[in-house]
């Protein structure tokens, strides 16, 4: 590295997008700027890094962004950058402007293709950002708390309708292939059932479920389907529709309202301290890593670790929504 000129961090948010994401942005641009390094922000992921969209980010340029949801820098999922000629030309972009190191804001996928640039002598460290919280090598993502909130609002309301109505609300949560959300909001919205990827469970138990649930008296029930689980959200609601389980269904799919909105106190902390720490790992010349909460601290994990596992949701937890539902 050439002593001579400041260090130069590139940042990019990739995939999904998750609330918080703005919150790791500024933490980034101003650590850096702190230890007088240069920041450059790409817009819209790794399609941005391949086609040189490079903008410099200065205190300002990240005021006022921590309570937005989304991300100023755009996000996006890019066919390019999966082949090894497009990873070959966002390394030219990257040195062509004397990016030093990239940070990298996203989930499994987006880690994937961080390790893919390190094994190429790119120095970058990712931040995980998904609100399903899957992302193995860490406690949670930036992101999840506030669509675990966001779902958490909206059972709530739902259940005031199905208590009036005397109805069984099915709702169906994001988790294509990790539970947690479903699970939690199991728990903290007191659900009756709750169907998960990592757990499959037949219609008939659903049904005698519901069933049981209305011949001791509740006025409601409450099913909540990870997107993930195999069954079809729609399909279950007929299916109890034609079993006559004593409650008649509805169906609630939240779908991307869980992807949006102000990000939590909770997320804007995580985040920050991530993008704070991503830094740090960058100018001490780590890479191939990613900041990680593990217990009350945020360590670093190896990529390679993190994208050769799998994250699921915690069975005990799952075990959990069934004794709290009788």
């Amino acid at each position: 590295m050439d002593i001579s000129k400041p260090f130069t961090i590139g940042v990019l948010t990739s995939g999904g997008d998750a609330p918080g994401m703005n919150a790791a942005i500024r933490a980034v641009v101003r650590t850096g700027m702190t230890h007088g390094a240069n920041v450059f922000g790409i817009t819209g992921g790794y399609e941005g890094l391949v086609a040189g969209e490079f903008r410099p980010l200065g205190a300002r340029d990240v005021g006022g962004i921590l309570q937005r949801g989304g991300t100023i820098l755009q996000t996006s999922r890019s066919a390019r950058f999966m082949e090894p000629h497009g990873q070959r030309d966002a390394i030219r972009k990257m040195n062509e402007v004397g990016m030093d190191g990239l940070v990298v804001i996203g989930g499994e996928g987006s880690l994937k293709g961080a390790y893919a640039l390190h094994q190429q002598g790119i120095k970058v460290v990712g931040i995980p950002g998904s609100i399903d919280n899957d992302v193995w090598g860490t406690n949670i993502s930036v992101g999840t708390d506030t669509a675990m909130n966001t779902i958490m609002e909206a059972v709530d309301k739902l259940r005031d309708t199905a208590s009036s109505h005397r109805r069984a609300f099915l709702i169906e949560t994001m988790g294509r292939n990790c539970g947690y959300l479903a699970v939690m909001a199991g728990i903290v919205c007191g659900a009756e059932i709750v169907l998960i990827p990592e757990v499959p469970v037949a219609v008939e138990e659903v049904a005698r479920t519901i069933e049981d649930a209305y011949m001791r008296g509740k006025t409601h029930a409450i099913i909540i389907n990870a997107e993930g689980s195999g069954i079809r959200t729609t399909d279950l609601s007929r299916a109890l529709e034609d079993k006559d389980v004593g409650f008649k269904t509805r169906v609630t799919i939240l779908g991307h309202i869980q992807r949006g909105g102000s990000p939590t106190a909770y997320d804007r902390l995580l985040a920050s301290r991530m993008g704070y720490k991503a830094v740090e790992a960058l100018l001490s010349g780590k890479s191939g890593v990613m900041t990680g909460l593990k217990g009350r601290g945020v360590d670093y994990v190896p990529l390679e670790d993190v994208i050769s596992h799998k994250r699921t949701a915690n069975l005990e937890y799952y075990e959990m929504t069934k004794t709290l539902a009788r």
